[in-house]
């Protein structure tokens, strides 16, 4: 009976994991949304769906940014300075972030 309980009793690690991905990916589409929909005239060099790569690749670096919080996350409960791995999450996130929206937009509007 007791070995029951503790199976049912186990947390589901997915959805702790996906959680923050999401957030992470979902601030990034939101920041390169704001670049990407703010132009009123493209230039024509850039391509017909030339937003693509950029709504693309910054969500996927917010993501990266998400997963690693929840990797520093998992790490403070093991003893891990909880106050250090937020921060070195939010640091992590942002430069990652930059480094997303730099590469997104490589060729179009950074140039």
């Amino acid at each position: 009976m007791t070995t029951q309980n503790n199976l049912t009793a186990q947390p589901n690690h997915l959805v702790s994991i996906m959680k923050p991905v999401l957030i992470g990916a979902a601030i990034a589409l939101m920041v390169i949304s704001f670049f990407v929909f703010g132009v009123d005239y493209p230039n024509p060099a850039w391509g017909k769906y030339w937003m693509i790569r950029p709504l693309i690749i910054t969500p996927l670096a917010g993501a990266t940014g998400g997963a690693f919080y929840a990797f520093m996350a998992y790490q403070s409960s093991r003893g891990f300075n909880s106050t250090l791995a937020i921060l070195l999450s939010i640091v992590v996130y942002l430069i990652g972030l930059w480094l997303g929206t730099v590469l997104g937009l490589a060729g179009t509007m950074w140039n």
